[in-house]
This record gives C-alpha cells, structure tokens and sequence, in this order.
C-alpha cells in the first residue's frame, strides 16, 4: 500500500526496508486485490459457493480476503516504520503521517461509497476502506508506543473483551445472549443493536452492516497480529545479523510463518466451539482462523518467490497489483459503479451496462456460474491494464 495521492513515486515502492525485501509480500497483497475485485464483481446471482460470503456463522474462501488485506496492512506498516525510524524518522512524524494516511483512506472510502450520486439519503458511512483506515490507525499507534509484549496485551484485550461483550452484556429490548435471545442471533445481537442506534448514514445490509461500530474492534486485533508478525520478522533478521543465529535463515522463517500459522488455525477453530466463526461480526475466531491462513499463505508465497526464487511471469500480475493496491480498489470500484449506473438501449429493453455485456458476452456460457467467474476474470483483466501501464511507467499513486 502506497503513502499521497498528490505525489507520484517514480522508483519501486518497497514494503519494508531495506533488510528485508519481500517479493512475496507484494505477490500476497497483489492476489488478494485481485481476489477481491474478483469477488466484488461477479457477472450473475449464480457464482460457485467459494466465491460467495457465508450467510452467517461458517466460512468461505471469500470471507478470507478482507481480513488477508487488513493482516497486510499491520505486517506492511510495521516494516515501513522501521525503514524509515533507522532513516531517522521521529515518532511524532510517523504518527502525523498515520494520521493523514487514515484520514485520506476514509475520505475515498466514502467518495466511493457515494458514487456516483451522492444521495445522502443512501450514502453510507462506513465501508471496506473505512474499516481499513480506523484499523490501520489504531495498529500505528498501538505499534509506535508499545513493545511487542504490549501489542499481545492489545490483542488478546480486544478479543476476548469483544467475546465477552458479545457474550455476557444483555442487548437492550431483548435480554441476555444465549437465554433470552439466540447467541448471535442476526437481529438480536449487541452489534446489530449499536449500528441500529448509533451507526451513521445507510447500512450495507438494510438493518446491519458488515463494517458496523463494535465488529471493528476484533478488525484492529487483525490487523495488530500482522503488525506482530513484521517485527518478528524484523527481529530475526536483526538477531542473524548481529549473532550469527540462525533466527533469519529462510527455512526457519518459513517454517515458523507455517507453524504459527497452524497453531492460529488451530486456535480459531477451538474458539468456534463457543464464539462461532463469523465474517459479518468480525468474531475472534474469526480473526485468529483468517490471521492463521494469511500467514500459512504469506509462508507459501515467501518459500515459493524469495527462498526458492521461482519468479517471472506468474508473479508480475500479482506484483503489479500490490505495489499499486489503493489504485486498484480504487479503480475497480469506480469502473464497477458506472457499469452498473449507466444504462444502454437495446430495442424495447434497457439494461446496465454491466448487465448488458454479460449478457452480450457471457450468458450463454454453461453453467451460470462459470458464466458468472468468467465475466469476473474479464473484469479483474479490464481494471488490471491501467494499473499495469502504471507500473510500467514507474508510477505509484502514495496516499
């Protein structure tokens, strides 16, 4: 992720410093903007099971993307704030710029959220890049004034105090989880009532939202255990350099991305025994299960591009989306906004622009859903040309 829209970088945005160079991570963060412009944009109602959100409780291949991207951020911000502390940046120039990163990324999001008409009457507030800019705030500043002991304390704090509260507190109206009212009940959970009060502007869901007021806590615990995982990362590093032990090597790097990561997995999935796992409330199982797979990813990615050097064709698609990753949301949700937006005539019948080429295009493809990931694959293709020229020409949009 990149740091002003007003600047234009004309040498590689690097994710971390000079010590540590991952291709990996920009191949990780690349598929997963591919993978969530894949999923924003399917071209029917019938897409394949794994490229659908879960309904409620359980989860899906596409339930994993958000919180991938949200993981990356902490891992991101962590290895950028040490390049650019042992460039002599202060902390309070880190936290300026923090806050001048949050406040733009909220700002686009909600730009986004309103195009192109900006009603108010259905503009919403919060939102995917919303989200992303409280959490990455919140991992700056717990990152910049706490040592990693501090960062776990964060992280098992917000956790098991969103169980806690999601658990134990009664929702006004309705009475006490679990006896009154079904735990996590959709309408009848402690979430649902705090946007229905509190939360401004439309919901993404009539009567919730997936980016409401209390599920973002658990997001910023997300984003806390990518901050974590950058400065063990670091750390290693650190620690072969100065001892000569073999914290560093590679093979252990990866072999320990693995192993926490199975062990997060692990960990996930034994919390869902009484904290379901669930995407739309953001549930610490949900966190711990997602953090895991992100880094069982990041492990594979690493082990593949920076250990073993298998690099070229199959990872500069990838890499040109990562080293430009607001551009692309950005971008893709313009592109898919006035497709559906404007309209085109075709004899008696007017249809969505977007609908029109699927129809033109796709429709008569069997099933319906390879119909659907084919428009999709087509769509992600269309957004990734002008990104590509962006790269090519050495042009990363910094916010």
């Amino acid at each position: 992720m990149a740091t002003s829209l007003a600047q234009v970088k004309s040498s590689r945005i690097e994710p971390g410093s000079d010590a540590i160079r991952l291709l990996s991570l920009d191949v990780f963060r690349g598929a997963t903007i591919a993978a969530m412009i894949l999923v924003n944009n399917p071209g029917n109602d019938f897409a394949y099971a794994p490229l659908k959100h879960s309904q409620w409780n359980g989860w899906t291949l596409t339930d994993l993307i958000f919180p991938f991207f949200l993981f990356i951020v902490g891992l991101s911000l962590t290895l950028s704030f040490r390049s650019r502390i042992e460039r002599g940046a202060s902390k309070r120039t880190l936290l300026a710029h923090a806050l001048r990163r949050s406040a733009i990324i909220f700002l686009i999001g909600l730009f986004l959220n309103g195009f192109p008409y900006f009603h108010l009457a259905t503009w919403r507030v919060a939102g995917v890049l919303q989200r992303i800019a409280i959490a990455y705030l919140a991992a700056a500043v717990i990152a910049l004034h706490t040592k990693w002991r501090g960062i776990v304390i964060w992280t098992c704090a917000l956790l098991i105090g969103y169980w806690l509260v999601m658990r134990f507190l009664p929702v006004p109206g309705l009475g006490m989880p679990g006896k009154d009212v079904p735990f996590l009940d959709p309408n009848g959970n402690l979430d649902w009532y705090l946007d229905q009060r509190y939360l401004p502007g439309a919901m993404y869901e009539k009567v919730r939202d997936p980016e409401g007021i209390l599920s973002t806590f658990p997001a910023i615990a997300t984003a806390l255990l990518g901050v974590l995982t950058g400065k063990w990362l670091s750390a290693a590093q650190v620690n072969t350099q100065r001892t000569g032990a073999n914290l560093g090597h590679p093979a252990n790097l990866a072999g320990g991305m693995l192993g926490f990561g199975a062990a997060l997995i692990l960990g996930g999935q034994l919390w869902a025994v009484w904290f379901p796992i669930n995407k739309k409330l953001w549930t610490s199982s949900f966190v711990l299960f997602t953090a895991g797979c992100a880094l069982v990813c990041l492990a594979t990615c690493y082990w593949i591009t920076d250990v073993k050097a298998h690099r070229g064709g199959w990872t500069r698609p990838f890499v040109v989306f990562g080293t430009n990753a607001i551009a692309a949301y950005v971008l893709a949700d313009i592109v898919s906004s006035l497709l559906f937006n404007l309209h085109v005539h075709h004899g008696r019948q007017t249809f969505t622009v977007a609908d029109y080429l699927y129809r033109a295009a796709f429709q008569s493809v069997a099933p319906k859903a390879l119909g659907s990931l084919l428009y999709s694959l087509a769509f992600v293709s269309l957004c990734w040309l002008p990104i590509y020229c962006m790269y090519r020409k050495r042009i990363f949009l910094k916010i």
